[in-house]
């Protein structure tokens, strides 16, 4: 018997994973994240057994994680009164990764005992040195909590960001490294069923994190795909390259007989500047690092801008009138594209189980790459971008970049980053349970659904879920620098005009902070005509917007609308007026009439209104016929149509029999309107609507 039980027991040992007699202990010490509470099989799938796969034989990892621990020796659990610290310090670990704080957010602890936070992580830090001097420590920016959590809004939302705050000082003053665990699951609201925890894909993208950290192993050299060859830069500004590295790893790069070299942080990022590239030549790009080479050619420096929205920017060339002689012009001009576009459209269809998948691991945009267009691919490009580009192009002579990043039918909200929206008194409540959220227009929600029918994932994303475009399709090319943003959406917010009255400043903030240029112009396509009820609303608060927006101007399109589709097809009008605006406000070109005529003020007269006009030189009807759609109301709101309209030098007189004292008007007030003003350049007037007493002065 007891030879045969020292064979089991030899067998036994065998079979268990060997450890190197000088490997290094680490100490994974934390909540129930680190424990892997939640999972079907921790010992399996937590993220320290996640880390220990990854660092292999010359690494001991331990899972130190208890539930509900708190940083707080005050808290209502102190880690440090748990059986898991004491084994913590018996271990006398040389690497030790701690991860506390999810848990001081509840109210019994941080309200109370929010100033002996960073005492107290100082503490544990000391304690750990005290036991092994030379124990390296990092110490993480905590993982998520998303607005699902019961107590996100009562408090758990303002906590937690001052307790990253919190850690990040106690990263300096102790000397110690910081690891992100924040950011790379803040985009991943899939992987947390409760809201707090991370399943088991999100424990192995912790696990990876803190295998970098430890390592210093962060792939090697690579660059974000928008640095392609063929690339535009944008001119008269630094050329900023910035990629990943092993940590430590110096980097060196020449373009244009310029050179520059930059050390890999902790973190593996690193950052070149170089000056601006001359204009008029093609230049290669070579960055070294170490036998790693990466080289681009064909670099260009012109004018970039960013094209966004829904179905209408979208828009093929090939789809719309004209296309074909449209493809062959600007073909002939230097444009170049970098065309996102999407591994599945959100047509009216059931998606399979691979692309359902692939979204919620962010994979919805197609790998691209920089093209010069020409007939073939411009026909395959969006057709406002193509006429924008073209009419940039004769009047700049430089080449042109357009990045093309439109989703038909996307919603405003889901441009918008996570951090914005959860932050804003409003918009936060979009983000609750967006498929049936009456915030979120019903057409988007139920096209949504119907795409994902088939996941069985209860958190399935899609392209229109809130914040989700801006995490797959802003947030890659963020900081690249651009001259501006065309826009054309609205279309999937139209239903509640009040609401899009508070997103849009939030999406304009939101973007401005992403490339860090508060300044960075809007040029916006307001809606055009067709039979919705609400899109005359809906035109206005578009034009008033570009008033209280700064640095946001309109391009009107109703004139070119179709009654009962929703995508018109004449898009090379609505491309040249954003030109316009672009070259008038973002260019100085004081020649070029940016815009139709806008609204001024309006004052009366004698039973009569007379309103004002900017850019109103050469008032006129575009058809030759009288001007329709004017319309006046006393202070009842009743609005009668107006029988007697007087054009003057850039103003119009307008009244009706019907209205005594009119201090009211109101133009192209109809969905699918028949407004027929222009001024001298044959440009359409906004839809409006103005009170005496409103001015309204283009900046």
């Amino acid at each position: 018997m007891k030879s045969r039980f020292f064979i089991f027991v030899m067998l036994s040992l065998l079979a268990m994973p060997t450890v190197a007699q000088d490997a290094k202990k680490v100490a994974c010490i934390g909540n129930s994240v680190t424990y892997g509470y939640g999972h079907a099989n921790p010992s399996e799938t937590s993220y320290p057994v996640c880390l220990g796969r990854l660092l292999g034989d010359g690494y001991e990892v331990h899972n130190f994680g208890h539930s509900g621990a708190t940083l707080l020796n005050k808290g209502h659990r102190p880690y440090t009164k748990q059986e898991v610290y004491t084994k913590a310090l018996d271990l006398k670990p040389d690497v030790a990764v701690i991860h506390l704080g999810l848990n001081d957010t509840d109210p019994r602890n941080w309200p109370n005992y929010r100033d002996e936070f960073i005492p107290d992580y100082m503490a544990l830090i000391d304690i750990l040195r005290a036991v092994n001097a030379d124990v390296k420590i990092w110490i993480c920016r905590m993982t998520p909590i998303f607005d699902r959590h019961r107590r996100f809004k009562s408090g758990t939302r303002d906590w937690f960001w001052q307790i990253q705050e919190a850690i990040e000082t106690v990263a300096k003053l102790s000397n110690v490294r910081l690891i992100d665990l924040h950011e790379p699951l803040y985009d991943r609201p899939d992987l947390f069923a409760d809201a707090l925890h991370p399943d088991a894909e999100g424990a192995q993208i912790i696990a990876n994190t803190v295998y970098s950290a430890i390592t210093g192993d962060y792939g090697g050299l690579s660059l974000p795909s928008i640095y392609s060859s063929g690339m535009v830069v944008q001119r008269d500004a630094p050329f900023v390259l910035q990629g990943k590295a092993n940590a430590g790893d110096v980097v060196k790069a020449r373009i244009a007989k310029q050179k520059q070299s930059a050390v890999a942080n902790e973190n593996g990022d690193w950052r070149i500047e170089f000056a601006p590239l001359a204009m008029g030549k093609e230049h290669i790009l070579n960055v070294e690092c170490g036998s790693e080479k990466i080289v681009l050619e064909d670099i260009v420096a012109g004018e970039v801008w960013l094209c966004s929205g829904q179905s209408n920017m979208a828009w093929l060339l090939k789809n719309s009138i004209g296309a074909d002689e449209a493809a062959s012009t600007i073909a002939e001009k230097n444009i170049r594209v970098y065309d996102m576009k999407p591994r599945v459209y959100t047509d009216n269809i059931n998606w399979d189980s691979i692309d359902l998948v692939a979204l919620n691991r962010h994979e919805y945009t197609l790998p691209t790459s920089w093209q010069r267009l020409n007939v073939a691919n411009a026909k395959e490009f969006s057709a406002i971008a193509c006429h924008f580009a073209a009419v940039l192009s004769d009047s700049l002579n430089v080449p042109i970049g357009l990045i093309c990043n439109a989703v038909g039918g996307a919603p405003i909200e889901s441009f918008i980053d996570r951090k914005t929206m959860e932050h804003h008194p409003v918009l936060v409540d979009i983000l609750d349970n967006w498929t049936q959220n009456d915030f979120v227009q019903e057409w988007v929600r139920g096209r949504a659904m119907f795409n994902i029918k088939n996941s069985k994932n209860k958190l399935q994303r899609h392209p229109y879920e809130p914040c989700y475009l801006f995490e797959t399709s802003v947030a890659p090319i963020a900081g690249y620098p651009l001259k501006g943003v065309i826009w054309y959406q609205g279309e999937s917010n139209a239903h509640n005009v009040e609401l899009f009255a508070v997103q849009f400043p939030a999406f304009v903030d939101s973007w401005r902070k992403a490339w860090d240029n508060l300044q960075m112009p809007f040029y916006v396509v307001q809606l055009s005509g067709i039979n919705r009820p609400s899109w005359p609303h809906f035109r206005d608060v578009q034009r008033r917007l570009s008033y209280t927006e700064p640095n946001s101007y309109i391009a009107v399109s109703s004139d070119k609308g179709d009654e009962y589709d929703v995508h018109p097809r004449d898009k090379k009008p609505i491309g040249e007026r954003l030109a316009r605006q672009a070259l008038y406000h973002s260019y100085g070109k004081n020649n070029v009439t940016p815009s139709g005529p806008m609204i001024h003020k309006a004052e009366c007269r004698d039973g009569a209104l007379l309103l004002y006009f900017e850019y109103g030189r050469g008032l006129r009807s575009s058809d030759g016929g009288p001007l329709l759609t004017f319309e006046v109301a006393d202070e009842s709101g009743l609005f009668h149509a107006a029988d007697e309209v007087t054009v003057g030098d850039g103003t119009i007189l307008i009244s009706s029999k019907k209205v005594e004292n009119p201090v009211k008007a109101r133009y192209g007030w109809q969905p699918y309107t028949r407004a027929n003003l222009v001024n001298s350049e044959g440009l359409p007037a906004s839809t409006f609507q103005i009170t005496v007493g409103e001015v309204f002065t283009i900046k």
